[in-house]
């Protein structure tokens, strides 16, 4: 009777085992569905002698770079083009390299060429400037609706929509904690310059999760370089150092997905998902999605139409995307929440930069001159406050909101 007994123990206590298993991985939830995915590309015929160069800061390696390499692939694939025909140069500085690399790829037979970083861009009006007959493209570039050059472009997207709702998935982490290392809901931010790109991308991201925690406050310590591993990883385990509760970044590299996941602090990444370096951390990514952009300059190049001077990518032109949520780290209710704001963006009554939302020194905005048409003392020039928001990217593709509104610390701004 006493082996029945200790049989029958035996086999409950691996049954039991058995359903704690399944019940832990089953609560494994991992990645969802992205609410804004990469849309499709149809395939399309270009002529055999097309070429299109594309001009890249980093490579593979950086995240920022990736996405567009990732952009132009995708229609390459789609459009059924060769390697001959898609050419990718990749580590091209900041200065003649560029107009050296943009020289060969025009004299090597390209019809439309790109280059993917701001200091990019006098090499390529240097180039567009001698090769008449070659379409140049740029992104992040401020240039383009002031040179009235017929084939020189700037190109970027409403990507401040995609890091709202990114914020709105940190707020509502934030809000879940309860607790705070500081007392108040404290985001850190590794950011790489104070440019308005940078400056538009972290305040669009703390407006949204102050949407959600109305008491928050950021941190934001910047690099001075768009990758470097080494420093941002650094920067990310500073502001850890200094109490804040969640980080996120405008740098290229895996530095601070990676200083999150050793501390167990959650992250939210830009240019796309750092899951796999961050799965415990991870709560969710925006980034721009190139692939229309090179979808139009390459059929436009291809039938000799024209290019856009100053294009802006939106949520409408499948540009602006966010991952899918990484439903063991996010709050409950993420999925919903994001939803609600992404068709108020849709139907066009929800604005990232609401005046009522922010204060500079205490006070709401009603008025703000900036620099749009950008010259060498970067003299502010165009109204661009109306109807109780700031119309960022209307006026040129390239951010341009560079308040520093309150609410938001900065520190090492010698970048």
């Amino acid at each position: 009777m006493k082996k029945i007994l200790v049989l029958v123990l035996a086999v409950a206590m691996v049954l039991s085992f058995a359903a704690c298993k399944t019940t832990t991985d089953d609560a494994k939830k991992g990645m969802s569905e992205s609410l804004l995915p990469a849309p499709k590309i149809s395939s399309y015929t270009v002529n055999d002698d097309f070429k299109i160069g594309v001009i890249l800061l980093h490579d593979e390696d950086s995240t920022y770079d990736n996405n567009f390499i990732n952009g132009v692939k995708s229609v390459k694939e789609a459009f059924g083009l060769s390697d001959s025909q898609v050419i990718l140069k990749r580590n091209i500085e900041e200065g003649d390299a560029c107009y050296e690399a943009a020289k060969e790829l025009a004299q090597g037979g390209c019809k439309v060429i790109f280059a993917d970083s701001f200091g990019h861009e006098d090499y390529m009006i240097k180039a567009a400037k001698e090769f008449t007959d070659v379409q140049f493209c740029h992104a992040t570039g401020t240039k383009a609706h002031t040179e009235n050059l017929a084939n020189y472009h700037n190109a970027f997207a409403a990507i401040y929509e995609g890091r709202y709702l990114a914020g709105i998935a940190a707020g509502l982490k934030l809000k879940e904690m309860g607790t705070y290392k500081n007392g108040v809901p404290t985001i850190g931010y590794v950011g790489a310059f104070t440019y308005a790109e940078v400056i538009s991308g972290y305040t669009s991201f703390f407006l949204g999760a102050k949407s959600v925690v109305p008491n928050a406050v950021m941190k934001v310590q910047f690099t001075g370089s768009w990758y470097d591993e080494k420093e941002e990883k650094a920067a990310a385990q500073a502001l850890i150092n200094a109490g804040c509760d969640l980080i996120s970044q405008h740098a290229d590299s895996m530095g601070a997905p990676t200083a999150c996941e050793d501390a167990g602090v959650p992250n939210v990444s830009y240019n796309g998902s750092t899951y796999d370096a961050g799965e415990n951390t991870f709560i969710i990514s925006s980034a721009i999605n190139w692939a229309p952009y090179f979808e139009l300059i390459i059929k436009a190049a291809n039938e000799g139409k024209e290019i856009p001077t100053d294009w802006t990518g939106t949520i409408a032109t499948g540009s602006v995307i966010i991952t899918g949520i990484n439903q063991d780290v996010a709050a409950e209710g993420t999925e919903d929440a994001l939803k609600d704001a992404i068709a108020k963006f849709k139907a066009g009554t929800l604005h990232v930069f609401d005046t009522a939302t922010f204060k500079l020194d205490g006070a709401n905005l009603t008025s703000y001159m900036a620099d749009v048409d950008t010259d060498a003392a970067f003299t502010p020039d165009k109204e661009v406050i109306s109807d109780g928001y700031f119309h960022e990217s209307e006026y040129r593709s390239a951010p341009y909101f560079d308040i520093r509104i309150d609410d938001i610390t900065l520190i090492n701004q010698k970048y």
